[in-house]
């Protein structure tokens, strides 16, 4: 079987492969939330279709570094993963165009032809590695142990090393090209010196599907990658100045670039209206995420005078609309990149007179953006007889709708929601600590403002969201 790797050199093999997955699985979320969104539900399938292949790895890894020479084998896993993981970009895009729009199930099946590959080829190296540094059943514990925390330890710098550095650097498709490419150079490293020609022609063949991949990966369905979306901007060939952001596959603001009173969505014409009904003159308004700022530039149109916070968490996703959406920020609106949960805290008390809730991951509002809790820290900004305006997206049942009006009930005395009394869509929720006015009523053509008593109806026992206990992923019922 040949002598043992130096532990140095043993520990960078598995330390490198088990970093690879965790790199992979993390930017395998990336590569397919264009196609089947962000959702709590998305991700987790994707993780556990991953873990599913590392664990099919480690047991059929090991079963073959019994059967077979084991260096030989460790080349072979080394260049296959390093071939796989160049492969996941353009499998997931084909696959994922393929099932656009079709949610958990999708996400499952991509992952599956994607991600699993090469999750299992590259969690073979370890029990191959161990096979290899293995001479007697009194060192077995100490080689094994050894070799599995440095595994973690590769798993925990790729997990970090993605998330603070490859993603902000890098575009998806090049940083999943980089790990391949780096495991097919590892891999051609011990073909060289214990696998003979096998290993040349075998790292041969998957450079040439690294080349071909790399030209298929070109075609990437983001104009532009965030830090946590793919955003494309459209124009809209109806109306020549206007445009379109559309973030993964939603599209999420409409901005019209000669007159930012015009509000082309309905449920944001909905908001329009209640900003409308407050007192005359300048306001003070906060924004809880910014998409293509379209509420924002409708105050400074429609209030001169007014001043506007907005609460991002994406700040490439400000960039983006500050080049391509022509954002102007300055005394009158200012941007705070971070979580609104987070960064609401810094308002004073009692500082804004209308406060938006527009903030989505995938398509639904954040959880700990949905709670009492939250909703407490709202009033608290809110002045006496201000407005929270929260958007809110839900189908079929409605149970992330009712909860969240249950919420709000909790928190404030008045809530109204309007709605074109159709079972999905947008909904859009208002409340204020004191009555709502009459005036507070949307002038769009069929819609709704129910009182207060009739989102007390509407509840049907629906539970406040509160930090301990809100799924408010699971109380979204899909659109069918």
């Amino acid at each position: 079987m040949g002598e043992a790797y130096p532990a140095p050199v043993a520990a960078a093999l598995v330390f490198v492969a088990s970093g690879a997955v965790l790199v992979l699985e993390i930017l395998g979320i990336r590569l397919l939330a264009p196609y089947v969104g962000l959702t709590l539900e998305t991700t987790t399938s994707i993780i556990g279709t991953v873990l599913a292949g590392i664990a099919a790895g480690a047991a059929l890894g090991g079963r073959a570094a019994d059967r077979y020479e084991p260096r030989r084998l460790l080349a072979l896993l080394l260049l296959g993963g390093g071939a796989l993981a160049v492969g996941t970009v353009p499998v997931a895009r084909g696959l994922g165009s393929a099932f656009s729009g079709q949610g958990d199930p999708a996400a499952v099946i991509i992952a599956l032809f994607a991600l699993f590959p090469p999750a299992a080829v590259l969690s073979a190296v370890t029990p191959t590695v161990a096979r290899v540094q293995l001479r007697d059943l009194a060192s077995t514990g100490s080689v094994v142990g050894r070799l599995s925390a440095w595994a973690t330890a590769g798993a925990l710098l790729g997990t970090f090393a993605t998330g603070f550095v490859l993603v902000p650097l890098l575009a998806t498709d090049v940083a999943v090209l980089v790990v391949g490419a780096v495991l097919l150079a590892l891999g051609l490293a011990v073909a060289l010196r214990g696998s003979g020609p096998h290993g040349l022609a075998a790292v041969l063949a998957g450079g040439s599907l690294a080349v071909g991949a790399t030209s298929i990966a070109a075609g990437s369905p983001c104009d532009a990658e965030t830090t946590y979306h793919c955003a494309n901007v459209l124009e809209d060939r109806t109306r020549p100045s206007g445009r379109v952001l559309v973030l993964e596959e939603l599209r999420h603001s409409y901005v019209d670039l000669a007159d930012p009173r015009h509000l082309e969505f309905d449920y944001i014409r909905w908001i329009g209206d209640a900003i409308d009904a407050a007192p005359a003159g300048p306001l003070d308004a906060v924004f809880l995420g910014g998409g293509g700022f379209t509420l924002p530039r409708y105050v400074a149109a429609t209030r001169p005078g007014s001043r506007s916070r907005v609460l991002e968490v994406d700040g490439d996703l400000v960039e983006l609309v500050r080049e391509q959406l022509a954002l102007r920020t300055g005394p009158a609106l200012r941007v705070r990149v971070g979580d609104a949960r987070v960064t609401l805290r810094d308002e004073p008390t009692a500082s804004a007179d209308v406060l938006v809730g527009d903030a989505f991951g995938g398509r639904s509002v954040p959880w700990h953006l949905a709670t009492v809790e939250f909703a407490r820290e709202i009033r608290r900004v809110l002045r006496p007889g201000g407005v929270y305006a929260l958007n809110v997206i839900d189908h079929g049942e409605l149970g992330l709708l009712r909860a969240e009006a249950a919420t709000l009930l909790e928190v404030f005395e008045d809530v109204r929601l309007v709605t074109y009394g159709e079972p999905g869509g947008n909904f859009v929720l208002l409340a204020s600590e004191t009555p709502l006015g009459a005036d507070v009523r949307t002038n769009a053509r069929g819609a709704r403002t129910l009182d207060r008593a009739a989102v007390e109806r509407l509840l049907r026992g629906a539970a406040p969201l509160r930090d301990e206990d809100a799924p408010a992923d699971q109380l979204l019922t899909p659109r069918a």
